[in-house]
């Protein structure tokens, strides 16, 4: 289970595989000689056929080289993960154990009303079904082809699964895992391409799903239709903008406390190994920018498309978490297994780096703030994922409530989901 490369999503490394790339070995192969890689992204051309690597073309001499790392193409093997697993630190009291293996590209989870655990996926185009059978999970592919099928949510008895460009609804889920047809199709007012078109489900008190809707380049003027998070009922199709100014998100939870909306974002790349960070935000009140693409981390004008704009024009991160740390998947923990400090702490899983020299993120961590966003303070919580300067053992990508107080954990690089649980000793 070694590595290749660099950082912040399986992503990138799957669509590679879409496009019958290997990122990992082609950039081992390259000439070091070559000019640095530039495309003019602020075309409709670029933005709806952009190249497989897109994501290069801001490439930086300082940091020429670096690419999205490919994970195991089967994943991780049971015995692979069993060493795994005796390497993470937690914090004393805590345990994990892998609840389910041979899940390949996992990303986004939701549970079913009769205890299904569902698992959409990156690159594959597959969403997973796991059943409890006796102690034994068994991991079904219940849908199969779809364009990164990476959000998921369960309503209602209703399985909705988000690929690139629709939110698809399949009834009576639970019932029909071995025949759940094609769906109907409740939202696709959404870019057809593929780059940071990848997606996350979280759902309001109201029913309505917070959606997020990344640029397709690196850094760039968005289309209009992009760079923002939306608020979008799956019963009409009726939909709201948000929040403006976002460059990626892929992960994001509704506070119990206040009912607001705080999700995770992913900083440009091409700056540097240690600027911009990565960010943690709240939306306050619908309609605001969080800066993207004029200022980063919120102090920080960008040295092309800033144009004259002020960081202090824009909502400020609640937290920067450091650059390159990739944070994904993250929910509010309400559940009373862990001590009494976790209860409303944020759980955030960071994918890790690639646009790095030394890999940072790869972990778990714990943030504590209060329900309007100030006083945030970081803890890491699981960590080990990481191994040397470009090591990856797993990536983790979600993370889900389990009903006892445990959380579930997403890895889309091993193609394995974890449980975490305390017990006091």
């Amino acid at each position: 289970m070694k590595s290749a490369f660099n950082r912040s999503i399986l992503a990138f490394a799957a669509i590679a595989l879409l496009a019958g790339t290997s990122f990992a070995n082609a950039q081992q192969q390259t000439d070091k000689s070559r000019a640095l890689k530039k495309y003019e992204s602020g075309t409709k051309e670029f933005w709806t056929h952009p190249p497989d690597d897109w994501f290069l073309g801001d490439e930086t001499e300082a940091q020429k080289g670096l690419a999205p790392p490919s994970g195991p193409p089967t994943g991780a093997s049971d015995a692979e993960l069993a060493t795994m697993m005796k390497k993470i630190k937690l914090p004393a009291g805590f345990k994990i154990e892998v609840y389910a293996s041979n899940v390949l590209a996992a990303r986004q989870m939701a549970w079913g009303d009769k205890g299904t655990l569902f698992v959409g996926s990156f690159g594959l185009g597959n969403v997973y079904a796991i059943k409890d059978n006796n102690g034994k999970k068994e991991v079904k592919t219940i849908l199969k082809g779809l364009n990164m099928p990476t959000g998921l949510a369960f309503r209602d008895g209703a399985l909705y699964v988000i690929a690139v460009d629709k939110l698809i609804k399949y009834d009576n889920a639970e019932a029909n895992l071995d025949n759940l047809g094609s769906g109907k199709v409740v939202y696709d007012d959404m870019p057809s391409y593929a780059a940071h078109g990848w997606k996350y489900i979280a759902v309001d008190k109201d029913g309505w799903f917070y959606i997020p809707f990344g640029p397709p380049f690196n850094i760039g003027i968005p289309p209009t239709s992009v760079s923002q998070i939306r608020r979008v009922d799956p019963k009409t199709g009726n939909a709201e903008i948000w929040a403006l100014g976002v460059r990626n998100s892929v992960g994001g939870d509704v506070d119990p406390r206040t009912g607001k909306y705080w999700f995770t974002e992913n900083a440009r790349d091409w700056i540097s190994d240690d600027l911009p960070s990565d960010k943690l935000n709240m939306i306050s009140k619908i309609g605001e920018h969080f800066g993207y693409p004029y200022c980063h981390q919120g102090n920080l004008p960008d040295t092309k498309f800033a144009m004259g704009h002020k960081c202090s024009e824009f909502t400020p991160p609640v937290y920067n978490l450091g650059a390159h740390v990739a944070p994904l998947g993250m929910k509010f923990y309400t559940g009373s297994q862990f001590p009494a400090d976790y209860k409303n702490a944020i759980l955030i899983a960071e994918h890790g780096s690639w646009n790095r020299h030394k890999y940072q993120g790869g972990r778990i961590v714990k943030i504590t703030a209060s329900p309007d966003g100030k006083n945030a303070k970081q803890e890491v919580f699981a960590s080990g994922w990481i191994e040397g300067d470009q090591g990856y053992l797993g990536r983790p990508a979600d993370i889900l409530l389990d009903k006892d107080g445990s959380i579930l954990v997403a890895d889309d690089w091993a193609g394995a989901i974890y449980r975490i649980s305390y017990s006091k000793k």
